[in-house]
Protein backbone atom coordinates (compact mmCIF):
# COMPACT_ATOMS: atom_id res chain seq x y z
CA UNK A 1 0.00 0.00 0.00
CA UNK A 2 2.81 2.33 1.03
CA UNK A 3 5.02 1.76 -2.28
CA UNK A 4 1.22 2.62 -4.32
CA UNK A 5 1.18 5.97 -2.23
CA UNK A 6 4.67 6.66 -3.28
CA UNK A 7 4.02 5.47 -7.07
CA UNK A 8 1.25 8.25 -7.05
CA UNK A 9 3.28 10.94 -5.51
CA UNK A 10 6.20 10.36 -7.94
CA UNK A 11 3.64 10.08 -11.21
CA UNK A 12 1.49 14.03 -9.42
CA UNK A 13 5.31 15.27 -9.00
CA UNK A 14 6.27 14.45 -12.32
CA UNK A 15 3.24 15.97 -13.85
CA UNK A 16 3.59 19.21 -12.20
CA UNK A 17 7.25 19.38 -13.43
CA UNK A 18 6.10 18.24 -17.43
CA UNK A 19 3.40 20.92 -16.70
CA UNK A 20 5.53 24.03 -15.71
CA UNK A 21 8.17 22.96 -18.53
CA UNK A 22 5.14 23.46 -20.70
CA UNK A 23 4.08 26.62 -19.57
CA UNK A 24 7.61 28.45 -19.74
CA UNK A 25 8.31 26.98 -22.82
CA UNK A 26 5.04 29.04 -24.43
CA UNK A 27 6.05 31.84 -22.42
CA UNK A 28 9.09 32.41 -24.04
CA UNK A 29 7.43 32.44 -27.65
CA UNK A 30 7.08 36.34 -28.56
CA UNK A 31 4.04 37.60 -30.19
CA UNK A 32 4.90 38.89 -33.39
CA UNK A 33 4.79 42.94 -33.44
CA UNK A 34 3.54 44.83 -36.53
CA UNK A 35 7.20 45.43 -36.66
CA UNK A 36 8.20 41.91 -36.98
CA UNK A 37 5.09 41.41 -40.05
CA UNK A 38 6.43 44.36 -41.72
CA UNK A 39 9.94 42.85 -41.93
CA UNK A 40 8.05 39.50 -42.86
CA UNK A 41 5.81 40.80 -45.79
CA UNK A 42 8.69 43.22 -47.30
CA UNK A 43 6.55 46.49 -47.21
CA UNK A 44 5.98 49.27 -45.08
CA UNK A 45 2.28 50.77 -45.99
CA UNK A 46 1.62 54.25 -45.29
CA UNK A 47 -1.44 56.57 -45.95
CA UNK A 48 -2.07 60.16 -46.96
CA UNK A 49 -4.85 62.43 -48.83
CA UNK A 50 -3.11 62.73 -51.91
CA UNK A 51 -4.26 66.03 -52.68
CA UNK A 52 -1.82 68.17 -50.58
CA UNK A 53 0.85 69.17 -52.89
CA UNK A 54 3.90 69.54 -52.17
CA UNK A 55 3.82 67.45 -49.32
CA UNK A 56 1.69 64.38 -51.11
CA UNK A 57 0.21 65.00 -54.41
CA UNK A 58 -0.11 62.99 -57.96
CA UNK A 59 2.25 63.45 -60.26
CA UNK A 60 1.70 63.65 -64.39
CA UNK A 61 2.35 60.04 -64.28
CA UNK A 62 0.14 59.51 -61.59
CA UNK A 63 2.23 58.52 -59.07
CA UNK A 64 2.25 59.23 -55.06
CA UNK A 65 4.70 61.71 -54.53
CA UNK A 66 6.01 64.62 -52.45
CA UNK A 67 7.90 65.53 -49.36
CA UNK A 68 5.40 62.90 -47.18
CA UNK A 69 6.13 60.36 -50.03
CA UNK A 70 9.99 60.42 -49.80
CA UNK A 71 10.09 60.77 -45.84
CA UNK A 72 7.91 57.44 -46.15
CA UNK A 73 10.45 55.90 -48.86
CA UNK A 74 13.52 56.76 -46.27
CA UNK A 75 12.22 55.19 -43.04
CA UNK A 76 11.02 52.36 -45.46
CA UNK A 77 14.86 51.61 -46.49
CA UNK A 78 16.29 52.64 -43.16
CA UNK A 79 13.85 49.09 -41.80
CA UNK A 80 14.53 47.92 -45.26
CA UNK A 81 11.64 47.01 -46.72
CA UNK A 82 9.92 48.56 -49.69
CA UNK A 83 8.18 51.80 -49.77
CA UNK A 84 4.34 51.36 -50.41
CA UNK A 85 2.16 54.91 -49.99
CA UNK A 86 -1.65 54.66 -50.35
CA UNK A 87 -4.24 57.51 -51.21
CA UNK A 88 -7.36 57.73 -49.24
CA UNK A 89 -9.51 60.39 -47.77
CA UNK A 90 -8.49 62.64 -44.83
CA UNK A 91 -11.45 62.57 -42.88
CA UNK A 92 -10.91 58.68 -43.55
CA UNK A 93 -7.22 58.36 -42.67
CA UNK A 94 -7.33 57.61 -38.51
CA UNK A 95 -10.62 55.41 -38.70
CA UNK A 96 -7.69 53.20 -41.71
CA UNK A 97 -5.13 53.16 -39.30
CA UNK A 98 -6.81 51.97 -36.30
CA UNK A 99 -8.37 48.71 -38.80
CA UNK A 100 -5.11 48.01 -39.89
CA UNK A 101 -5.79 49.27 -43.21
CA UNK A 102 -2.47 50.58 -43.25
CA UNK A 103 0.66 50.43 -41.11
CA UNK A 104 1.36 54.40 -40.43
CA UNK A 105 -0.14 57.95 -41.85
CA UNK A 106 2.62 60.01 -43.40
CA UNK A 107 0.04 62.73 -44.34
CA UNK A 108 1.52 66.13 -42.66
CA UNK A 109 -0.78 64.88 -40.12
CA UNK A 110 -0.92 68.01 -36.76
CA UNK A 111 -0.40 66.38 -33.77
CA UNK A 112 -3.27 67.08 -31.41
CA UNK A 113 -4.33 65.96 -27.71
CA UNK A 114 -7.98 64.92 -29.55
CA UNK A 115 -5.71 62.38 -31.87
CA UNK A 116 -3.66 61.36 -29.50
CA UNK A 117 -6.22 59.57 -27.61
CA UNK A 118 -6.76 57.49 -30.84
CA UNK A 119 -3.06 57.15 -32.09
CA UNK A 120 0.41 57.27 -31.44
CA UNK A 121 2.83 59.84 -32.74
CA UNK A 122 6.31 59.96 -33.87
CA UNK A 123 9.13 62.82 -32.94
CA UNK A 124 6.99 65.90 -35.11
CA UNK A 125 9.20 65.63 -38.45
CA UNK A 126 8.24 69.00 -39.66
CA UNK A 127 6.95 72.44 -38.08
CA UNK A 128 4.19 75.00 -39.64
CA UNK A 129 0.98 76.54 -38.65
CA UNK A 130 -2.39 77.67 -40.03
CA UNK A 131 -2.25 80.74 -42.49
CA UNK A 132 -5.51 82.74 -43.91
CA UNK A 133 -5.05 83.15 -47.32
CA UNK A 134 -7.44 85.36 -49.66
CA UNK A 135 -7.64 86.94 -52.94
CA UNK A 136 -4.60 90.06 -54.02
CA UNK A 137 -7.79 92.90 -53.62
CA UNK A 138 -9.47 90.92 -50.66
CA UNK A 139 -10.07 93.88 -47.67
CA UNK A 140 -9.52 90.65 -45.48
CA UNK A 141 -6.51 91.29 -42.65
CA UNK A 142 -6.49 87.89 -41.01
CA UNK A 143 -8.25 85.79 -38.50
CA UNK A 144 -10.60 88.72 -36.97
CA UNK A 145 -11.93 89.63 -40.05
CA UNK A 146 -13.41 85.67 -41.28
CA UNK A 147 -16.99 86.42 -39.05
CA UNK A 148 -19.64 85.58 -41.75
CA UNK A 149 -16.94 85.07 -44.54
CA UNK A 150 -17.23 82.01 -46.64
CA UNK A 151 -13.46 79.93 -45.95
CA UNK A 152 -12.79 77.33 -47.49
CA UNK A 153 -11.18 74.26 -45.53
CA UNK A 154 -10.30 70.69 -46.06
CA UNK A 155 -13.05 68.02 -44.22
CA UNK A 156 -11.87 67.27 -40.92
CA UNK A 157 -8.64 69.01 -40.55
CA UNK A 158 -7.76 71.41 -37.21
CA UNK A 159 -8.16 74.19 -40.14
CA UNK A 160 -11.92 73.43 -40.29
CA UNK A 161 -11.78 73.16 -36.31
CA UNK A 162 -10.65 76.82 -36.36
CA UNK A 163 -12.81 78.64 -38.77
CA UNK A 164 -15.85 77.52 -37.20
CA UNK A 165 -14.31 78.86 -34.27
CA UNK A 166 -13.63 81.96 -36.01
CA UNK A 167 -17.79 82.09 -37.05
CA UNK A 168 -16.64 81.65 -40.59
CA UNK A 169 -19.41 80.66 -43.01
CA UNK A 170 -17.13 77.04 -43.73
CA UNK A 171 -16.92 75.24 -46.56
CA UNK A 172 -15.74 71.46 -46.64
CA UNK A 173 -13.11 70.15 -49.28
CA UNK A 174 -11.70 66.88 -49.98
CA UNK A 175 -8.13 68.59 -50.62
CA UNK A 176 -6.83 72.46 -50.96
CA UNK A 177 -6.53 72.29 -55.12
CA UNK A 178 -10.27 72.24 -55.04
CA UNK A 179 -10.25 75.26 -52.32
CA UNK A 180 -7.94 77.23 -54.24
CA UNK A 181 -9.88 76.88 -57.39
CA UNK A 182 -13.01 77.71 -55.71
CA UNK A 183 -11.79 81.07 -54.49
CA UNK A 184 -10.28 81.87 -57.97
CA UNK A 185 -14.19 80.98 -58.87
CA UNK A 186 -15.13 83.77 -56.14
CA UNK A 187 -17.41 81.30 -54.23
CA UNK A 188 -15.44 81.23 -51.42
CA UNK A 189 -13.34 85.13 -49.43
CA UNK A 190 -10.96 82.84 -47.73
CA UNK A 191 -9.02 79.77 -47.41
CA UNK A 192 -7.74 78.35 -44.22
CA UNK A 193 -4.60 75.76 -44.36
CA UNK A 194 -0.97 74.94 -43.92
CA UNK A 195 1.26 78.42 -44.76
CA UNK A 196 3.69 76.06 -46.55
CA UNK A 197 0.87 74.53 -48.65
CA UNK A 198 -0.29 78.06 -49.44
CA UNK A 199 2.89 79.64 -50.72
CA UNK A 200 3.49 76.39 -52.84
CA UNK A 201 0.17 77.24 -54.33
CA UNK A 202 0.77 80.62 -54.94
CA UNK A 203 4.10 79.83 -56.56
CA UNK A 204 3.08 77.18 -58.42
CA UNK A 205 0.01 78.31 -60.02
CA UNK A 206 0.58 81.79 -60.02
CA UNK A 207 -2.96 82.46 -57.87
CA UNK A 208 -3.62 86.33 -57.48
CA UNK A 209 -3.53 85.27 -53.98
CA UNK A 210 -2.08 86.97 -50.77
CA UNK A 211 -1.05 85.53 -47.01
CA UNK A 212 -2.71 88.10 -44.70
CA UNK A 213 -1.97 88.11 -40.61
CA UNK A 214 -0.43 86.33 -38.38
CA UNK A 215 -0.56 81.98 -38.38
CA UNK A 216 -3.96 81.51 -36.40
CA UNK A 217 -1.36 78.47 -34.62
CA UNK A 218 1.63 76.77 -34.90
CA UNK A 219 1.52 72.96 -35.77
CA UNK A 220 3.91 70.30 -34.92
CA UNK A 221 3.03 67.23 -37.40
CA UNK A 222 3.58 63.74 -36.81
CA UNK A 223 3.31 60.46 -38.39
CA UNK A 224 0.56 58.43 -36.65
CA UNK A 225 1.05 54.97 -35.54
CA UNK A 226 -1.34 52.33 -34.29
CA UNK A 227 -1.29 52.52 -30.07
CA UNK A 228 -0.36 48.99 -30.51
CA UNK A 229 2.59 49.25 -32.42
CA UNK A 230 5.49 50.18 -30.46
CA UNK A 231 8.27 48.60 -31.81
CA UNK A 232 7.38 50.05 -35.03
CA UNK A 233 7.20 53.42 -33.31
CA UNK A 234 10.67 53.08 -31.71
CA UNK A 235 11.92 51.92 -35.37
CA UNK A 236 10.45 55.45 -37.02
CA UNK A 237 11.66 57.13 -34.81
CA UNK A 238 15.20 55.73 -34.91
CA UNK A 239 14.92 56.30 -38.46
CA UNK A 240 13.91 60.17 -38.54
CA UNK A 241 16.80 60.56 -35.83
CA UNK A 242 19.64 59.21 -38.49
CA UNK A 243 18.17 61.20 -41.31
CA UNK A 244 18.28 64.49 -39.50
CA UNK A 245 21.66 63.58 -38.30
CA UNK A 246 23.25 62.47 -41.63
CA UNK A 247 22.03 65.34 -44.18
CA UNK A 248 19.03 63.09 -45.54
CA UNK A 249 16.17 64.91 -43.98
CA UNK A 250 17.79 68.41 -45.17
CA UNK A 251 17.99 67.05 -48.36
CA UNK A 252 14.63 65.97 -49.02
CA UNK A 253 13.54 69.05 -47.46
CA UNK A 254 15.35 71.56 -49.69
CA UNK A 255 14.18 69.55 -52.49
CA UNK A 256 10.74 71.13 -52.29
CA UNK A 257 10.78 73.95 -50.03
CA UNK A 258 14.58 75.30 -50.68
CA UNK A 259 14.99 75.53 -46.57
CA UNK A 260 14.85 73.21 -43.61
CA UNK A 261 11.41 72.79 -42.32
CA UNK A 262 11.96 70.73 -39.44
Amino acid sequence: MKKFNVLILITLILLIITGCGASSSNSDTPTKTTLDRIKVDGKLTYAMSGQYPPFNYFNEQNELTGFDVEIGQEIAKRINVNSAPIATEWDGLIAGLTTSKFDMIIGSMAITDERLEKVDFSTPYYRSGAQVIVPSDSKISGGADLKGKTVGVVLGTTFETKARELGAAVKTYKGDPDAFNDMANKRLDAVITDKIVGLNAIKENNYPYKLVGDLLYAEKMGIAIRKDSPKLLEAVNSALAEMMDDGTYRKISEKYFSADIR
